[in-house]
């Protein structure tokens, strides 16, 4: 199969009007196995609560049936199972769909299709999702946009609830720009519409991207790059009088523009934009804000009041100087995410305070490794430094409440902590050096 979709990338990318045939033969029994191993294990089951090590028991007769059914077009995905998980900073949940095990595979094998044809359209703005980009990526060319080009105004946008509301009709029709193959159309409008099952009841799915599935992230992406950044590419840019940029993280996008009259009519064209897709933005999310080496003067002529601050990806944007003086934007924890991490943290330890010491630092000290690999970014480590500091008063203070008698003093905490110390935050990723795919963006 791999052979097979290089090839495809191949046509895809010297061929951009191409559309492709045949492409659900690719679902065969060989790479539908491999699909299967590439998962990952001790993962929550579906509604049928099969596992993947239980569904490998016969994983020959499984693979079979499943390839027959999707021949004779009888296979329908198995609604997902609903779940709810808490949104970071608020006390809203956010809806997840767990697959079968089964409808993973499909899903995977789809998606290897998916990938191999439009990463070849999509544009760099993109980078949600993709092979060979981060998030870190992504704050990388922004910060080259705000401190290196004319920016001076930011569209800090905002879509309201997208993977809930995307339109299906519409996706199907992004879809036949580049396949032109019935049989795979056909499974994916049937995972698109394949339902979900909450608390004993099926619920329909007329809008929306099956939310934890696999196939999700990438038609997320397509209808998007459709919607979004071919656009933004061809319309907007054009109109604009000045310089103007859009960075995109699967539905979370942050624009930038050297003229205020240009960012205002984004705005308003976006607006229309979405409606035309039965999209909407959140008005209390979306702003538009002064930004980058001239954001103090037009702050103060415009009679703005104090320098404005964004988040994008998890991190606080603002201006500053560096060193030397100059202007400089700098990066830091959002309070939002800090806030929701901490209280996650709290809950943790809260429920596992009888737990043996040496086991509860060392979850902690693993957790606090992950943080630092997403967070240690240039000029961050002191909000790095503070949220351990917090995390350590957390510890304390959890440790002290496993029985009526205290486990600690400060003296000696202080001496335990010495004994076995916190993982130190030292920066991991430097924000002003470019991989040499992001130079060639450049």
């Amino acid at each position: 199969m791999e052979t097979k979709l290089l090839r495809i990338a191949e046509l895809a990318k010297s061929q951009p009007e191409m559309k492709f045939t045949s492409l659900v033969d690719l679902l065969n029994e060989s790479s539908l196995k491999q699909c299967h191993y590439e998962l990952p294990s001790r993962k929550a089951p579906g509604i049928h609560q099969i596992t993947k090590e239980e569904y490998e028991l016969d994983l020959e007769s499984n693979i079979s049936d499943l390839v027959k059914r999707m021949k004779q077009k009888s296979y329908r995905p198995t609604p997902v199972r609903r779940t709810y998980i808490s949104k970071p900073g608020t006390n809203k949940k956010r809806p997840l769909g767990i697959p079968e095990h089964e409808d993973k595979i499909v899903q995977r094998g789809i998606a290897k299709i998916l990938n191999s044809i439009y990463e070849q359209d999509f544009l760099d703005n993109s980078f949600g999702f993709r092979p060979k980009r981060s998030c870190h990526d992504a704050l990388k060319i922004l910060n080259v946009y705000i401190d290196k080009r004319y920016t001076n105004y930011i569209v800090d946008a905002d879509i309201k609830g997208f993977f809930d509301h995307v339109d299906h009709n519409r996706m199907m029709e992004f879809l036949q720009h580049r396949i032109d193959d019935p049989n795979l159309l056909r499974l994916i409008a049937r995972f698109l519409k394949g339902g979900y099952m909450e608390e004993g009841m099926l619920f329909k799915t007329e809008t929306g991207t099956p939310q934890g599935g696999i196939i999700s992230p990438i038609l997320a992406n397509i209808y998007l790059h459709y919607v979004l950044d071919l656009w933004f590419e061809k319309v907007v840019r054009k109109q604009c009088k000045g310089q103007a940029y859009i960075v995109r993280y699967a539905d979370d996008f942050v624009c930038c523009f050297q003229y205020k009259d240009d960012a205002e009519a984004f705005y308003r064209a976006l607006t229309q934009r979405l409606k035309k897709f039965n999209l909407e933005i959140a008005e209390d999310k979306t702003k538009i804000i002064p930004f980058g080496r001239f954001a103090e003067t037009n702050c103060k002529r415009n009679g703005e009041g104090n320098l404005q601050t964004f988040d994008f990806l998890g991190f606080t944007h603002y201006c500053s100087k560096s060193q030397t003086g100059k202007f400089r934007v700098k990066l830091k924890s959002s309070g939002k995410k800090m806030r929701a991490k901490l209280k996650e943290c709290k809950e943790w330890l809260k429920a596992n305070r009888t737990t043996d010491i040496h086991e509860v630092k060392r979850r902690l000290d693993r957790s606090l490794v992950g943080y630092y690999k997403y967070y240690c970014v240039t000029d961050n480590i002191k909000h790095v430094s503070n949220f351990k500091n917090k995390v350590r008063r957390l510890f304390f203070k959890w440790m002290n409440r496993r029985s009526q008698k205290k486990s600690f003093n400060w003296e000696k905490f202080a001496l335990f902590l010495k004994r076995f110390p916190f993982p130190v935050a030292r920066t991991k990723v430097n924000l002003f050096e470019l991989k040499s795919e992001i130079n060639y963006i450049l």
